[in-house]
């Protein structure tokens, strides 16, 4: 492993618990490790969230001219896939009130600089998973009477929530999540009362499948594996 441990709490992508897993496989495959072993870090890393959870896994495991190195320092890239949601201009459209009713912000849409949502008896949805970015840092404010705002971010973005809650709150367990490198930076801020502002961290429709598949992919090696395992204890 690298000295990536000195970021612990930076939240690890789907690709880097795939690069794990295939040292694990490699690893499993040349007699390092066995069975047990291979099955236990393997369930390890797919569970984990962060650098910090994955460190550990690989650690002892060999890396000059056997195991190739893992790197898991996220490096921004230009043409990644932040850089390009970022996009400048003024946004798909800048507010968005709900009285006795409700509204919906999702798909693609670019959001802007600063984005106002009004919910007075009904509520509201700004899901900015498919969304563009007008800049890399944007500010939604929201106001919710006796209704309510619901917001969806994408892994991978920081978020930071300063609204303001009398008889009613702002959902703080999103705050302080560390972003990618090129992600924007959402800021969530505004009023409640008798209402409440939450926030969701959660995969497009397209990534969970994707995740789904690679689970999957996984318990086949496991099988498959299994399978080699006995064949090789009945000779």
């Amino acid at each position: 492993m690298t000295d990536d441990a000195a970021v612990p709490d930076l939240r690890a992508s789907d690709a880097d618990r795939e690069r794990v897993a295939e040292v694990l496989r490699d690893a499993l495959a040349e007699g390092r490790l066995d069975m047990a072993e291979f099955e236990e870090r393997l369930e390890q890393t797919y569970r984990a969230r962060t650098y910090g959870e994955l460190a550990p896994i690989t650690r002892d495991l060999p890396a000059a001219g056997l195991v190739p190195a893992v790197s898991l320092r996220k490096e921004p890239v230009p043409d990644g896939a932040w850089a390009g949601r970022t996009v400048g201009g003024q946004g798909s459209s800048s507010w968005a009130v709900a009285v006795l009713s409700g509204f919906q912000r999702k798909g693609r849409w670019v959001v802007p600089r600063r984005f106002t949502a009004v919910a007075f008896w009904g509520g509201g949805e700004i899901d900015l998973r498919e969304a563009d970015f007008a800049a890399g840092e944007v500010e939604i404010s929201c106001f919710a009477i006796m209704g309510g705002v619901h917001i969806v971010v994408p892994p991978g973005v920081e978020v930071v929530v300063r609204g303001i809650g009398i008889m009613g709150g702002f959902d703080q367990r999103e705050t302080g999540v560390p972003g990618e490198p090129g992600a924007p930076r959402v800021i969530v801020s505004g009023f409640a009362f008798w209402g409440g502002v939450g926030v969701e961290r959660k995969l497009t429709r397209a990534a969970r499948r994707q995740a789904k598949l690679e689970r999957r992919a996984a318990r086949a090696d496991l099988r498959e594996a299994r399978r080699d395992r006995h064949r090789h204890l009945g000779h």
